[in-house]
């Protein structure tokens, strides 16, 4: 794994580039979304054919892939944004040159199915990238999700962010960050941009996944060693992850007390003993802010505070 780098810090008045590496994004949104950072004072720009569709693409995987590394090497260009999540990051991660995104060094901001591409810059870029809000809800981000953002990618952060959450498991933890949507962590397992885990902070967040698929995805994780060494786990939005559709026990089926996410969750974390915080703001939800992956970070389970220790940008 290469050493990890940060990139440069976004300048005031910057430039962001849009990008649809996955699903396609609506056009009405993409206006909304490009007029709220110009009115933050901010500039966006993005290729004619961004609103490409391709049955559940923005277009096929060259077009996005070339679309990617256009916004990489535009030296107008100072962070990278995705425009939506959705699926196809993993078809294009074949396409992407890892030493020209290094040296382009740029901030690069998703989430969702942007966890895939999260995990390739740290695994094989060695770049610290940014988890946190696209442009698919257009301009309709709360102002402290995109001061949030705009704090850490310009680096006024310095370290000093910290998040309240519920307190799951006592105790503090220290240790890089690490994951994103746990879907697409698990789905990393094998591939070249596979989580490395041990030693970190772990922070997931899921959609629409019913409690014993997030049972299963903790499963295959604690089958391949990546909850041994863990410095502690911090558990974002768990949006509509309720036995709802085909549950394994019909007589579970909407009820009040069946199992749930997070009770899935605790049972493979608590035998860990590690430091656990559930509810943190980030996902598929809002607010839903912006954090650094592979910066240090501590983890205070009685609290039920996450402090990010140190910024994800390196200023001129």
């Amino acid at each position: 794994m290469p050493r990890l780098t940060k990139p440069r810090a976004l300048p005031p008045g910057g430039t962001f580039g849009i990008v649809a590496p996955a699903g396609p994004i609506d056009e009405q949104r993409l206006r909304a979304g490009v007029a709220m950072l110009e009115a933050a004072g901010f500039r966006a720009i993005h290729r004619d054919d961004v609103c490409s569709r391709r049955g559940y693409l923005a277009g096929d995987d060259p077009r996005r892939a070339d679309e990617l590394m256009e916004m990489v090497e535009n030296p107008e260009v100072d962070v990278v944004l995705c425009a939506r999540g959705g699926y196809g990051s993993q078809r294009i991660v074949p396409r992407l040159d890892p030493g020209r995104v290094r040296r382009a060094a740029k901030p690069f901001v998703g989430y969702s199915d942007a966890t895939t591409l999260h995990l390739w810059m740290r695994r094989v870029v060695g770049l610290v990238s940014f988890h946190g809000p696209m442009l698919e809800r257009g301009g309709d981000l709360q102002p402290e999700e995109l001061e949030g953002l705009l704090a850490m990618l310009s680096g006024r952060s310095e370290g000093g962010r910290s998040w309240q959450g519920d307190p799951g498991r006592d105790g503090v933890g220290e240790g890089r960050l690490v994951g994103g949507n746990l879907s697409l962590v698990a789905g990393s397992l094998g591939t070249p941009w596979e989580i490395e885990t041990r030693g970190a902070i772990l922070l997931v967040e899921e959609v629409h996944e019913e409690p014993y698929r997030v049972d299963r995805l903790l499963g295959q994780l604690a089958a391949a060693g990546k909850l041994a060494g863990l410095a502690g786990v911090g558990v974002g939005a768990l949006v509509d992850c309720v036995p709802t559709a085909r549950p394994i026990d019909p007589e579970l089926h909407g009820a009040a007390n069946g199992p749930s996410a997070r009770s899935a969750l605790a049972e493979w974390l608590d035998p860990l003993g590690i430091p656990q915080v559930f509810g943190l703001p980030f996902g598929h939800q809002s607010p839903n802010q912006a954090w650094p992956l592979g910066v240090r970070a501590r983890l205070d389970g009685k609290r039920g505070e996450l402090h990010i220790l140190e910024s994800g940008v390196r200023r001129p």
